[in-house]
């Protein structure tokens, strides 16, 4: 940001001395990168300006830091003698009020377009701005002193004698006033008249509309736009300005109006125009003022210090935040300025009391106390994902979250839809992941062409989408392993998503997977993966289709889990109980049952009958072949029983067992294996 001192000094009651100024500035956190004389006495100063606050890209804005530090007071500018009467009229429609939540057009009549006058000449061009006509040092000026963007428009060169906010067209051109032809697209928010676009909102006037030296009626525009909306025109044509600079840093709609009259107060009197002092706006609702509440004793903990209370408000009330302290001095609620869109936590004014009141005020300690604490609980049940995987024997990777449209698209959920970049450099691979499954796959191939084999892969990464009309971003875990044999390979992603179970939930930690077909998977390989009543995701074989769309060689059993839904599950702690010194009775069951029939069915089948004595249900293993007919398989249960307090007699067991071949046969038609 370039100022001079003379001009800064203009808003202060009592004028500091350069290097006062340079030291005063530097101590609010903003260092001089440099400092010329100009002929005349005056100092040009080139301040270093966060990126964060938008308000000191202004002379205002360092004036009222400066004062705040050295105690005196800020004077802002005033409008400007009486203002000239004239009729105004100024059509203006703004249909993109998310993109522009402020705009104002002031018609100011019978101006005389010619030089400045020197003193204004003299100012614009002591920050290195070229002179241009006093219309345009005007907006210029108002540009640097308040930190508020204006353009002037020729009012009879606009068709249809109106100004339209909207998205421009794709195809639709313009000429820059620096004399660029420009390609306008819909990402781009344009100001347009009855036909054509004439600006693009916040970052260049039109060169057809500008104020020339046979303007006599203008209309003066004052807006606030959306910063990212100006900083992705900016960046897509390569053009930037000193308007553009400001508005992606920020511009509240508030502070538009005092300095748009202003400008308009002083072409009325400059250039001898008229105003009617009224001023035609198309806005949302203006927001409310947020509130941001400070407690007294975090800012002393935070500091290192004891800062007094009153202290505390005096340094807010200089930087025009309005403190309010409660009655037993403990809090300090203040209402934000709309020009401080940076302030918005406790912490944030908390780091404005300690820069003003000063932090070569705060002593260097000697020691530095630091409680240990341990690790937040979302990490650790995080690492715990990670480390259950590894030990499973797969590998981490991280992929980029860019895809091209075909790969994105092999895996998108029924009713989602794919959110997709407009930006040039990103051409390829315009699409955000859907799923975290087309970037393991890419990986997959990637480590193929260099010659591995047998790899284990897991990634959790977002995943965007848009449903219903709404943009959705969540979590994913996916996991992916080569399986030559398939039937291994589906066990053993099963296996290692038991492990994942058992390690974040415990001994309780049961994965159930329940058959479904999904597109993705070959016919019948496809399953629900579910943790008691929280469906998670889903494992299978991956389709020949999908597999020869990625050019992979070997089949792959693949998984895709909601991570965030994964960790959200409360760990079940199990009761400790003492060792049984009684003997338990185990029967196995050979049930023949359809290929179809899960085991899972069977398993929940058994639960529901509440067996008394029946410590535990396992899965031996599934028989297909002679003498079982085709279509169906045998598959072979372990149940445990045991009385902790005596020992159970064969007899009591065997009205249980009954009970489960006939709960089976009911169930799932199975018949017992001879």
């Amino acid at each position: 940001m370039i100022i001079t001192a003379q001009w800064l000094n203009e808003y202060l009651d009592r004028p500091l001395e350069v290097d006062a100024l340079i030291d005063a500035l530097a101590g609010a956190g903003f260092g001089c990168e440099s400092r010329e004389d100009l002929p005349g006495g005056d100092t040009r100063l080139d301040i270093e300006i966060t990126s964060n606050r938008g308000d000191c890209v202004s002379v205002v804005g360092l004036a009222r830091e400066a004062a705040a530090v050295t105690g005196r007071q800020l004077r802002l500018p005033q409008l400007s003698g009486a203002i000239p009467q004239s009729a105004s009229a100024a059509s203006v429609e703004n249909i993109e009020h998310d993109l522009c939540p402020y705009y104002s057009a002031r018609v100011i009549r019978g101006v005389r377009v010619g030089p400045s006058p020197d003193w204004l000449r003299q100012r614009i061009e002591s920050i290195g701005q070229r002179s241009v006509s006093n219309v345009v040092d005007i907006t210029n000026f108002i540009l640097f002193e308040l930190g508020q963007p204006l353009h002037a428009f020729d009012l009879a060169k606009l068709r249809g004698l109106k100004v339209v906010v909207r998205r421009a067209r794709t195809g639709e051109t313009m000429i820059a006033i620096d004399g660029s032809k420009l390609m306008l697209d819909e990402s781009m928010l344009a100001i347009a008249d009855g036909q054509r676009p004439v600006a693009l909102a916040g970052v260049m006037g039109g060169l057809e509309t500008e104020v020339s030296s046979t303007t006599t009626d203008i209309v003066l525009e004052a807006a606030s736009f959306s910063g990212a909306s100006v900083r992705t025109t900016s960046r897509r044509l390569k053009l930037m300005s000193p308007s553009s600079y400001r508005f992606e840093r920020g511009v509240h709609p508030a502070t538009v109006a005092a300095a748009a009259d202003r400008a308009a107060a002083m072409i009325a009197e400059i250039c001898g125009g008229s105003w009617d002092g009224n001023a035609t706006v198309a806005a949302a609702p203006m927001p409310e003022q947020p509130v941001v509440t400070m407690r007294c004793e975090r800012c002393r903990q935070v500091a290192g210090i004891d800062i007094d209370a009153g202290e505390m408000v005096s340094v807010l009330a200089r930087l025009g935040l309005n403190p309010e302290l409660s009655g037993d001095n403990s809090r300090i609620e203040c209402t934000i300025a709309p020009h401080r869109l940076d302030l918005t936590r406790e912490i944030d004014l908390i780091e404005e009391v300690v820069r003003v009141y000063g932090l070569d005020r705060i002593a260097p300690r000697e020691r530095i106390e630091i409680d240990v604490v341990g690790l937040q609980e979302s990490v650790q049940r995080r690492r715990t994902v990670e480390q259950a995987l590894t030990a499973s024997g797969f590998f981490e990777v991280v992929t980029f979250s860019f895809l091209p449209m075909k790969d994105a698209e092999a895996f998108l959920h029924p009713g989602f839809e794919l959110l997709t970049l407009q930006d040039d450099r990103r051409r390829a691979e315009p699409a955000l992941q859907a799923s975290v499954l087309p970037g393991l796959l890419r990986c997959r191939k990637r480590n193929q062409d260099l010659g591995q084999k047998e790899m284990r892969l897991f990634e959790k990464a977002a995943c965007f989408a848009t449903i219903d009309g709404k943009k959705v971003e969540q979590v994913m875990l996916g996991l992916c392993l080569d399986a030559t044999d398939r039937q291994q390979g589906l066990r053993a992603m099963r296996s290692a998503l038991d492990a994942v179970a058992t390690a974040l939930l415990g001994p309780a930690g049961s994965v159930r997977v329940a058959a479904e077909d999904v597109s993705w998977f070959e016919p019948g390989a496809g399953a629900v993966v579910s943790i008691g009543d929280t469906r998670l995701g889903i494992m299978g074989l991956l389709s020949s289709r999908q597999q020869a769309g990625f050019d992979l060689e070997t089949p792959l059993i693949v998984a895709e889990l909601n991570f965030d839904a994964l960790l959200g599950l409360e760990r079940a702690e199990k009761a400790v109980e003492t060792l049984s010194t009684y003997p338990s009775i185990q029967r196995d069951l050979s049930l023949v049952v359809e290929e179809a029939v899960p085991w899972t069915q069977i398993e929940s089948g058994v639960e529901t009958l509440r067996l008394a004595n029946l410590e535990s249900i396992r899965f031996v293993g599934a028989y297909r072949g002679k003498p079982i007919e085709k279509g169906r398989k045998s598959v072979t249960l372990r149940l445990t029983f045991r009385d902790s307090s005596r020992t159970l007699r064969h007899d009591e067991v065997d009205p249980q067992i009954a009970s489960v071949v006939a709960e089976m046969g009911r169930r799932v038609g199975a018949v017992l294996r001879e």
